[in-house]
């Protein structure tokens, strides 16, 4: 059944994607078209889970949705850090580092919570 409440981590991650698609865009005008790619996939992936979340058949599947999540958020602060402490490569905003912490708080505490 759809859960159409509104809630912090399915706006927080919309917002997050949001950021990431300005971000990756940076790449793809400088050709470097597969760190774009996969700054792009693993950072927009986050909250399309997490949406997709939002209309599950069980509470199991529920939780595996948040799991892809949380692992497509680990992936993207792996791309981000890169992007930070590459010399040749433009380094993203602490806001972005700030967000996707909050992100994976959020993410790790709805897991836990969701298996008890």
């Amino acid at each position: 059944m759809r859960n159409d409440k509104e809630n912090i981590i399915v706006n927080k991650t919309f917002d997050f994607a949001l950021q990431i698609i300005e971000f990756s865009e940076m790449f793809f005008e400088q050709k470097k078209f597969s760190l774009a790619n996969q700054i792009f996939k693993s950072g927009t992936s986050i909250g399309a889970n997490v949406r997709e979340s939002q209309n599950v058949e069980s509470k199991a599947d529920f939780i595996h949705k948040m799991k892809i999540s949380a692992k497509e958020a680990d992936e993207t602060e792996y791309w981000l850090l890169l992007c930070k402490h590459s010399k040749y490569l433009t380094s993203p905003n602490e806001e972005m580092f700030y967000d996707l912490k909050a992100i994976q708080l959020i993410l790790s505490k709805i897991i836990s919570t969701s298996k008890t």
